[in-house]
């Protein structure tokens, strides 16, 4: 009953965080701007609607990863936490109220990326294309959230985030099929893909946009995608710690 409590106080913080919140938003408007700069420069036969949208999604994925973990450590080494755990709160309201907390950014910046990068990349879709793609990338980020929540159960401090990226971040590039399908990579690449978020997503993602493509195609990867965050929501909840 008290996570809306803790809800409330993130939204608080954020809305007193302007920095933060430029960062969270401008950030990934500027990258998918330089990536139509880059697809500019390629041949005018690129599928660019293969890559747009994908790309933009993981910028919505790791960002909201990366800051939501560091923020979340952050709370941890000012005693907020401590407070928190002092006070009564449990962990399941703690973790709840973090991610009801986050849920509107992530939401925002799901909404921006995606309206940004088909509006730079003059992708035409129909209504109920856009919404659906609105809705894989809205799950991804509320796992984002969750994975940024889970790992900062791990880091003692801001700095220990960073080696998660190339840990866990990075080689969901590669191996989730947004470069290149992953069909055709090694079949131990292939199963190692499977236990990112991203390799999900980008599967919905594909079947929507295809030519009468449709959402209801791809529910495995979307049921797979939402136990994903289920998943780590359970996982921060019996991980997170009171003190360092």
């Amino acid at each position: 009953m008290r996570t809306p409590i803790i809800a409330r106080r993130v939204i608080s913080q954020l809305l007193r965080n302007p920095r933060f919140l430029v960062l969270s938003i401008v950030a990934p408007l500027v990258i998918v701007y330089f990536l139509k700069v880059f697809f500019d420069t390629l041949p005018p036969t690129l599928d660019v609607g293969r890559y747009a949208i994908p790309v933009a999604a993981f910028l919505v994925h790791f960002l909201a990863f990366l800051l939501c973990a560091i923020a979340l450590v952050q709370e941890r080494t000012a005693g907020t936490l401590e407070r928190m755990f002092v006070n009564g709160f449990r962990r399941t309201e703690i973790i709840g109220g973090y991610m009801l907390g986050y849920l509107g950014l992530a939401t925002f910046q799901a909404a921006v990326a995606l309206a940004e990068a088909i509006w730079l990349f003059k992708l035409d879709y129909d209504t109920k294309t856009l919404a659906a793609l609105f809705v894989v990338v809205w799950i991804l980020a509320i796992a984002s959230v969750m994975l940024g929540i889970f790992v900062s159960t791990f880091a003692r401090r801001e700095s220990q985030v960073f080696p998660f990226v190339p840990l866990i971040i990075l080689p969901s590039v590669f191996l989730s099929g947004l470069l290149m399908d992953a069909d055709l990579l090694p079949e131990w690449a292939q199963w190692l893909g499977h236990a990112f978020p991203l390799y999900y997503a980008n599967n919905v993602i594909q079947e929507v946009i295809k030519p009468n493509g449709s959402l209801n195609n791809a529910w495995g990867s979307l049921a797979v995608l939402v136990g994903y965050g289920v998943a780590l929501l359970l996982l921060a909840s019996r991980t997170l710690r009171e003190v360092e």
